[in-house]
């Protein structure tokens, strides 16, 4: 399982993350809902490793993630909101680059596995710079799981996308969910919320569990009761 505890994040007199906690066990996702700059990307950054924190813990499955970068590379697989692909290689390329100390084989996971789930064999030629926003969400998401990581943490990977991607995202992330993995992600998409087995709302930097059911104005209701007072 993965626990997150009291984590902190602050500039100079600006705080971001005030005491952020939560868990998740295997098999589990937790999703992250609240306002743009709410806090909500920091926290997935600091958990992936991209950014220091200012206080806290992040352990999983045993292992201290903010002191043991080996582990974590190991154990975590992150998609940030950015795109972290080589603009000028093609799909193919970029893959080989994430999966030449994968235990892995491409070809078998384009034409079976993870990868052909993921759709990528329909673009596997086509550069970067020429992709659509879903074509680089999915690589990126391909690209993250070359070392089949446990422990997926998303930062709004159904961003703009269409449904055809959209699904395709879900239903990977169901599969991993169903083989006992954990997915941690931050979404604004009703349809996405459909995976979650927690659902957190993240407002001014504060962190809190409300009921996983929670849509519409429910859900609207409660992202904004932390703003006023």
């Amino acid at each position: 399982m993965i626990e997150v505890k009291g984590i902190t994040k602050q500039y100079g007199k600006k705080v971001v993350l005030r005491d952020a906690t939560f868990s998740a066990k295997q098999g589990e996702c937790v999703a992250i809902a609240g306002a743009n700059g709410s806090g909500k990307s920091t926290l997935l950054k600091i958990l992936a490793g991209t950014l220091r924190a200012g206080g806290g813990s992040f352990t999983a499955f045993g292992h201290d993630m903010l002191k043991e970068p080996a582990e974590r590379e190991r154990l975590i697989g992150y998609v940030p909101q950015e795109n972290p692909l080589i603009a000028e290689l093609t799909a193919l390329d970029n893959l080989k680059l994430w999966y030449c100390n994968s235990r892995y084989d491409i070809e078998q996971e384009l034409e079976r596995g993870t990868l052909a789930m993921l759709g990528i064999p329909e673009f596997l030629n086509v550069r970067v710079d020429a992709m659509s926003g879903g074509m680089k969400k999915r690589l990126s998401i391909g690209c993250a799981v070359a070392n089949d990581p446990p422990v997926l943490i998303l930062d709004e990977p159904d961003a703009a996308l269409d449904l055809i991607c959209k699904e395709a995202i879900r239903d990977y992330l169901a599969e991993h969910k169903r083989r006992g993995g954990i997915v941690v992600i931050t979404t604004h998409d009703e349809e996405a919320l459909s995976l979650v087995d927690k659902l957190m709302v993240m407002q001014e930097g504060y962190l809190r569990e409300v009921d996983k059911n929670l849509r519409g104005d429910g859900l609207l209701a409660e992202l904004k009761k932390g703003i006023v007072g």
